[in-house]
């Protein structure tokens, strides 16, 4: 039953009711009237007397077991059903009311809803089109701005990569790369190696007094030992320098098919039975895509050229140990290097330090920020291998320049240092373990195939 239905079954018993009610009252006011007699009163009742009943026939089959009834009673009765009729019909309506206010609270939320999440995604654009916005204009600033720092360091960095150049001739045009490129570079010495300056000694029967802490560092170590690791630690910066006290140790060690393929520092390491193997020379590696097995310039090892490519145009020459174990650095061809004892060597650059001078490099040095390793050995003789993390952003580690690479060389007494290929090649191994931390132009934590090494042996 429908609500329409409902009121009017409500309105039916209302009339009804009323009119009930309006023949209850007459009687009433006839029964009361005192102009009424005896015989009406009879006539009204159908009965001698007021407390006699009368008999209802139309009552028969709602009280079954009853012969007479009451009006009143009944009168009475039926007032009580009509007001529970009119408290339904009051609470049905209630119920209405409350399910319509209801069911406009949710469309009302819904819509409120709707409306707030609009407003939130409003809100992200918003967010996303400023950081756009900011994030572009600073870094117009920093390609195209009055302060040349981070322009010089891009260029610098990605035009001295095999693979990576793109991120300079995006931005900048020829021109304006060739000018960065001539304001930043390293101007090498021009003086042969004085060998006759390398004089070895032996600490372990003198007393020493240490110049600077950097020397207490190489000196100090265990009797006989061979070598020793220093971490090295400054803002930015993070590597490893490893002294070697028996320079006769120090030699050149290949992939087992260089010229072909390169192999991975440790490897080349175990197969030497080395404890400590270093990264030597660069290599061709078209498109990044090399596998490490040709190296740049010559290579020499126990006094015999076996490989001698073209060189890569870096600067520096061949750099080796004499069979005096002294390191000897020089533009010279494989051929001069044999005729002066070379016993092992490799052919890269830039030098860094020739007779305890290190070479004017203008700005950067044009070779920017990236993980470097070199070589070089101190006038006493004790060989310095440096190995320099870099592109490890989230911890802060950038990587070195050849400045940075120059001083440190400097401070632990380097007399004759160079520059060994760096990037993903910068290796470290110690007791067949990779102790630096190498990270790719990816930004993958690994190093890559090599065509040959720097090792000490056993």
């Amino acid at each position: 039953m429908n609500k329409d239905e409902i009121e009017n079954l409500f309105d039916d018993e209302e009339l009804e009711d009323k009119n009930n009610k309006e023949i209850e009252n007459d009687i009433t006011n006839k029964l009361d009237d005192k102009n009424t007699d005896e015989s009406e009163k009879k006539d009204i009742y159908g009965l001698e007397n007021k407390e006699e009943y009368i008999k209802d026939p139309s009552l028969d089959d709602v009280f079954p077991d009853k012969n007479d009834v009451d009006i009143d009673r009944l009168l009475d009765k039926f007032e009580e059903e009509t007001k529970e009729y009119d408290d339904s019909k009051d609470d049905l309506e209630v119920k209405s009311d409350e399910g319509e206010i209801k069911e406009n609270n949710n469309i009302s939320k819904k819509e409120t809803k709707d409306k707030k999440k609009m407003k939130l995604w409003q809100k992200i654009v918003v967010v996303l089109i400023c950081l756009g916005l900011i994030f572009g204009s600073g870094l117009a600033f920093l390609l195209y701005g009055p302060y040349p720092v981070f322009r010089n360091w891009l260029i610098t960095t990605a035009m001295t990569t095999m693979s990576h150049k793109y991120l300079a001739t995006w931005f900048y045009d020829d021109e304006t790369i060739n000018k960065v490129m001539q304001d930043n570079y390293v101007r090498e010495s021009d003086e042969e190696t004085d060998l006759d300056a390398i004089s070895f000694v032996d600490y372990s029967n003198s007393k020493v007094m240490y110049k600077n802490k950097y020397e207490k560092e190489i000196l100090t170590h265990e009797e006989g030992a061979t070598y020793k690791l220093i971490n090295i630690n400054g803002d930015g910066i993070r590597g490893y320098l490893v002294a070697i006290y028996d320079p006769s140790k120090v030699k050149v060690a290949t992939a087992s098919n260089m010229n072909s393929n390169g192999e991975m520092l440790t490897t080349i390491a175990e197969k030497n039975n080395a404890v400590v193997a270093m990264n030597a020379s660069g290599f061709y590696d078209p498109g990044y895509m090399g596998n490490g097995g040709k190296p740049h310039g010559a290579v020499i090892k126990d006094g015999k050229l076996i490989s001698n490519l073209p060189r890569s145009g870096v600067g520096g020459g061949i750099m080796g140990f004499t069979q005096d174990n002294k390191f000897i650095m020089g533009k010279m061809s494989a051929e001069e290097a044999l005729n002066k004892g070379v016993r092992d060597a490799v052919e890269f650059g830039p030098f860094l330090i020739v007779n305890g001078e290190p070479s004017f490099i203008k700005g950067n040095g044009g070779w920017g920020t990236a993980p470097r390793s070199a070589i070089g050995q101190r006038k006493d003789g004790i060989v310095l291998f440096l190995v320099m993390d870099g592109r490890d952003y989230l911890n802060g580690i950038d990587g070195v320049g050849m400045v940075e690479l120059t001083e440190i060389m400097m401070q632990y007494g380097a007399y004759n240092a160079a520059n060994l290929d760096g990037g993903t090649s910068c290796g470290l191994v110690i007791n067949g373990k990779l102790t630096n931390k190498p990270v790719n132009g990816s930004g993958k934590k690994t190093t890559r195939a090599i065509p040959n090494a720097w090792i000490v042996t056993k």
